[in-house]
């Protein structure tokens, strides 16, 4: 798959950071932090435009992967009194702190166009959960939010395997919500223990 994307550096002290955009950010496409459960809200376009992110995610490991959508809070589904969130998306070895993103978000310039060819996510492809809760297995997700944003950092491996289930909701989303009673399409991406899952859901209850 084609991915359209934007990358934009800034330097913070004598280390530079790369950040990839989507070239046009999906409006439909709301991230929430609820009190039990991470909630997002996609419809085909977002989840696919999202699902290509978490495959890039996997294969730019010196890379963050962001995407600002915490502004369609306010035009999207009625989903209560939730915070809304951003989302970035970096590998572990970056080994970079989330506290610090406020200010290198704020020193990032227009970027420079950049279309990356990736390999398409599976949508059938179901992630391997049964070592999840091993103690020495580190290829589960952590979780950080700072600055209205929702930190997922992972191997390139957890972003592989998870990027099929946004594959799903674009592909299955549709159709499937005709299938449930309320129009509830859903899947779920499940972390580590300690934290808190991340409910994805298919909507076309947009404006």
């Amino acid at each position: 798959m084609k991915l359209h994307t934007t990358i934009h550096t800034a330097r913070l002290g004598t280390t530079e950071f790369k950040v990839i955009r989507p070239a046009r950010t999906p409006a439909r496409a709301v991230l929430l932090d609820g009190t039990w459960y991470l909630n997002g809200w996609f419809d085909q376009e977002a989840a696919r435009i999202t699902a290509g992110l978490w495959a890039l995610a996997a294969t730019s490991p010196r890379s963050l992967v962001h995407l600002p959508i915490r502004a369609n809070a306010a035009g999207g589904p009625d989903t209560g009194v939730q915070r809304p969130l951003d989302l970035v998306l970096l590998h572990h070895s970056l080994q970079f702190a989330p506290s610090r993103w406020k200010e290198l978000r704020g020193r990032l310039g227009p970027g420079r166009p950049h279309t990356a060819d990736l390999p398409g996510p599976d949508p059938d492809a179901e992630p391997d959960v049964s070592d999840r809760h091993h103690r020495e297995n580190r290829d589960r997700f952590r979780q950080a939010i700072h600055s209205e944003t929702l930190f997922m950092t992972g191997s390139a491996r957890t972003f592989r395997e998870t990027a099929g289930l946004f594959a799903d909701i674009a592909r299955s989303g549709p159709g499937g919500a005709l299938n449930h009673r309320g129009r509830h399409y859903c899947r779920s991406l499940y972390c580590d223990p300690a934290e808190r899952d991340l409910h994805i859901e298919y909507s076309d209850d947009w404006p």
